[in-house]
């Protein structure tokens, strides 16, 4: 299992270069100011990094006891990646509304935008960092 310094390293690093794409992308395709959404992503990448260790920690014990590994297959890399989005919607969706003075319906067509830009993101970052930090017990699963 991943220590707590790689942990924080992972999360970390996954929310700087999700940051440094999905900012200008956003303000660009929502026609907002960029620092409005500069506020809006660092607001939610803080956010989305607590959750981020606290996600992982709780997906790998699990995945742990009841599979016996934390190595992930690919159904269950789209499982992992599907539920922390859900989770982090939930969360981000009131304070998407009120920041920018927008109503929920266009939050939620937002977050949506953003969630579906993570699970991308997420997926390929996730598949690159195990390949980059793969972990001991990972040799003997192959």
């Amino acid at each position: 299992m991943r220590t707590a310094w790689d942990r924080v390293r992972h999360a970390i690093s996954f929310e700087i270069i999700g940051l440094l794409i999905v900012v200008p992308l956003a303000a660009w395709l929502f026609a907002m100011p960029l620092h409005d959404i500069g506020i809006v992503g660092v607001v939610s990448a803080t956010l989305a990094t607590a959750w981020n260790y606290l996600y992982n920690l709780i997906f790998d014990h699990v995945l742990r006891a009841w599979r016996g590994t934390t190595l992930k297959s690919l159904p269950m890399r789209i499982v992992h990646a599907l539920l922390f989005e859900l989770g982090l919607l939930i969360v981000l969706l009131p304070f998407i509304a009120w920041y920018l003075g927008i109503s929920l319906m266009q939050a939620l067509v937002m977050d949506i935008a953003f969630a579906l830009f993570y699970m991308g993101y997420a997926f390929v970052f996730n598949f690159a960092y195990d390949r980059l930090f793969p972990l001991p017990e990972w040799q003997v699963a192959k």
